[in-house]
């Protein structure tokens, strides 16, 4: 994998697209809260003429949903492209696709987005693993702060969290959620991870599927290839009392402890809780021994 170019730096008036690449809407209070902060900061939000459909789990056929992202990336005007939502459905959209030569736009989304934030960074453009508009609003400030630092240009500090495993590893930085990149594996919209940082999270998966899950990275033989692993937020991945398991911490330590690779866990990003802002295929790295999470080459922009 090639390092990636962060778009040109977004400034208040630009022109933003919303789309829903994956599942549908279900919940327009946060959806519009997500909206008012990119308005409050006085940027020009248009919403896909498609944003309300829904097709079953969807928001909208494949057709329809293709559509929403080829009008953002075509249209001069528009700097940058907010997911809604994520949900399922994003992998879909790849089957039949293929990115517009030249385009640098930004892309901001997080969990099932995970397959367009990948697919977009084989084409060295660097995505946001980021907010969507359903859960911005839910965001501490200095959360919202450094996305918009990020978007706009500025540095942005090292996020802290908890070292498991000792060592610094330097590589391109790949956000992710473990469940989309998983079944990415094999396909033609997985990067080229050798000397990658990886920066997992996850929600509502079990210990035995994350097990499942590690085991098939593990088999694969990937987890050779890369530098450092930064873990997210778990969450809802716990099992009711009564039923035998191990915790989600005992599974992530066992399948990742041994690997003599740098790793931080408790990073803030991912579902339910501060979901701080990464950029995909930039340079980073990961100091194991204070536990923190850097980029390295901030300014690289097209």
């Amino acid at each position: 994998m090639q390092p990636c170019q962060l778009p040109p730096p977004l400034s208040p008036g630009d022109r933003l697209w919303v789309i829903n690449p994956s599942g549908a809407i279900r919940n327009f209070n946060l959806f519009n809260q997500g909206l008012a902060v990119w308005e409050q900061r006085g940027y020009r939000v248009e919403l896909s003429p498609s944003i309300h459909h829904q097709w079953g789990y969807l928001a909208g056929s494949d057709r329809d949903r293709r559509q929403q992202l080829l009008a953002g990336l075509k249209d001069q005007q528009i700097k940058g492209i907010l997911c809604g939502r994520g949900g399922y459905g994003g992998a879909r959209l790849l089957e039949d696709w293929i990115w517009l030569d030249g385009i640098s736009k930004w892309l901001i989304g997080f969990s099932d987005i995970t397959s367009l934030l990948w697919s977009y960074a084989q084409q060295g453009v660097a995505g946001v693993h980021g907010p969507v508009l359903t859960t911005l609003g839910q965001e501490p400030d200095w959360s919202v702060q450094r996305l918009f630092d990020l978007v706009e240009g500025r540095s942005l500090l090292p996020l802290t969290g908890k070292s498991w495993v000792t060592g610094v590893a330097e590589g391109l930085l790949l956000p992710a959620n473990l469940t989309v990149a998983t079944h990415l594996l094999g396909t033609l919209q997985q990067p080229d991870l050798t000397g990658v940082i990886l920066a997992l999270e996850d929600v509502g998966e079990a210990p035995y599927r994350l097990d499942r899950m590690l085991t098939q990275w593990r088999s694969l033989g990937i987890f050779q290839q890369i530098k450092g692993i930064a873990l997210g937020r778990f969450n809802q991945c716990q099992v009711p009392a009564d039923v035998p398991s191990f915790t989600v911490e005992e599974v992530l330590r066992d399948r990742l402890s041994d690997l003599g690779i740098p790793i931080v866990a408790d990073l803030p990003f991912g579902h339910d809780g501060v979901n701080a802002a990464l950029p995909v295929g930039v340079p980073a790295w990961l100091d194991g021994d204070q536990g923190l999470l850097c980029l390295s080459q901030q300014e690289q922009r097209t």
